[in-house]
């Protein structure tokens, strides 16, 4: 049953890390564009870069604990009657109240969706930087060539 716990925790967070790499490219491009079109506005155009690429992200991360959230219905890993939902949320987020745990059968796909969330989390501030420097050096380069 460890093995059955393992492959199918490591297949949802498989598929988290698809949808998270499609969600960086689209973050990734947008705003490359928006960079390269908002001269001049430096700190309100800087502003709007974060608040959106955090968003987008954000909904990223809600759709990847939905993707846990379906995986723990198919599976039963939640008790009857639990809400699928927050029970995800506090598993990916980490943030364990441990009011609902998973049935003794699944008790590996709380941790698993917990190591998936962290990287993912790490992974969206990786972006959050990225996005940040190079809009900041977009626009020292736009700024230089004016």
């Amino acid at each position: 049953m460890i093995l059955l716990q393992l492959i199918v925790g490591s297949a949802v967070s498989a598929i988290n890390i698809v949808l998270h790499s499609l969600f960086t490219v689209l973050v990734i491009g947008l705003m490359r564009n928006v960079a390269l079109s908002a001269a001049g506005r430096f700190g309100l155009q800087l502003s709007g870069v974060m608040v959106t690429t955090a968003l987008i992200l954000m909904v990223a991360h809600t759709l990847e604990i939905m993707v846990w959230s379906l995986a723990y219905l198919v599976i039963g890993a939640a008790p009857a009657g639990s809400n699928l939902l927050d029970f995800a949320f506090v598993n990916y987020t980490t943030l364990g109240y441990g009011d609902v745990i998973p049935v003794k059968e699944w008790r590996l796909v709380g941790p698993m969706a917990a190591m998936n969330g962290i990287l993912m989390f790490g992974w969206s501030t990786a972006v959050l930087f990225e996005v940040l420097q190079k809009t900041i050096e977009r626009q020292g380069t736009l700024t230089r060539s004016s």
